[in-house]
């Protein structure tokens, strides 16, 4: 088109010179002194003491999440699902402040993109529970699948027993809490947020982490690329005690072994380093 040159400079008008330390946040409102409703704009309006029960014995994943929505609409604010059957991708998508209790286990995909809930799971979860979490917490009472808390962006995962490998991949925010074991690459490509693994945990552990922390309180089998250990704070151990205290962990804890993982932030720049450099960086 006329008047467009070719340029392989860059727009200097949408350069960023914000150094990228990962720890500070640009603050666009404040809920202090707020009258107003800081929540999903079609967000339900419910009663926490009135309650509802979901069989699901007899239904699919559909018809459950479909009848979840239903008590929603109506102002149910504490829900049971009883017999879930371990069936896949129950209880996704809930966008609403709810007390949710499943008595029994959940397939894959269970609890998915979450904000707002706060939901207990007495028995097991397969693969990827709580991906994509924004807010809430999700307490699972036994043992989860690999990619537990993928992506998750804020809001507490917790999982009481041993967790599968790839925990917290790409996680964004958040707090993920294992009291049990963790497997391979778990914190893999990491940016923001808090993983706490009270057991010991797999081959690369924080493999290209970009920020964040994890803390580790047994063995921890090797370090991925460009993660590293780091001295423990004051601040780490009364955060971590505070933390644990609120879901019945902390005596799981013992602030003498506990290990710091943070980034060592060679790979920020990588895209610039000479090849001979990146052979030494992996």
């Amino acid at each position: 088109m006329a008047g467009l040159e070719k340029s392989n400079e860059p727009l200097k008008t949408e350069m960023r010179s914000e150094s990228l330390l990962g720890r500070t946040q640009q603050v666009f409102f404040s809920l202090d002194n707020n009258e107003e409703k800081m929540a999903q704009p079609f967000a339900y309006e419910v009663d926490f003491s009135k309650s509802a029960e979901i069989d699901a014995e007899d239904l699919n994943t559909r018809q459950i999440n479909s009848k979840l929505k239903h008590l929603l609409t109506e102002g149910y604010g504490t829900i049971t699902i009883k017999n879930p059957g371990a069936k896949h991708s129950i209880g996704v998508g809930i966008l609403n402040r709810l007390n949710l209790k499943i008595e029994g286990s959940l397939g894959y995909f269970g609890l998915g993109l979450l904000d707002g809930p706060n939901v207990t799971v007495e028995g097991r979860v397969g693969w990827s529970c709580g991906e994509n979490m924004m807010s809430g917490t999700v307490l699972i009472k036994k043992n989860a699948g690999s990619t537990f808390g993928a992506a998750i962006r804020g809001g507490d995962l917790v999982c009481k027993g041993d967790v599968g490998a790839r925990t917290g991949i790409d996680q964004k925010g958040g707090t993920i809490i294992a009291g049990g074991n963790t497997g391979a690459f778990s914190g893999f490509m990491m940016q923001r947020g808090r993983m706490v693994v009270l057991g010991d945990a797999g081959n690369n552990l924080g493999d290209s982490m970009y920020d964040g922390t994890i803390y580790v309180g047994g063995k921890i089998k090797s370090l991925g690329a460009d993660a590293v250990e780091s001295e423990t704070t004051e601040s780490d151990e009364k955060w971590l005690t505070d933390k644990l205290t609120l879901y019945g962990l902390v005596d799981k804890l013992n602030l003498s072994t506990i290990k710091k993982v943070v980034s060592g932030k060679q790979l920020w720049n990588y895209d610039s380093l000479e090849p001979s450099e990146k052979k030494l960086v992996l």
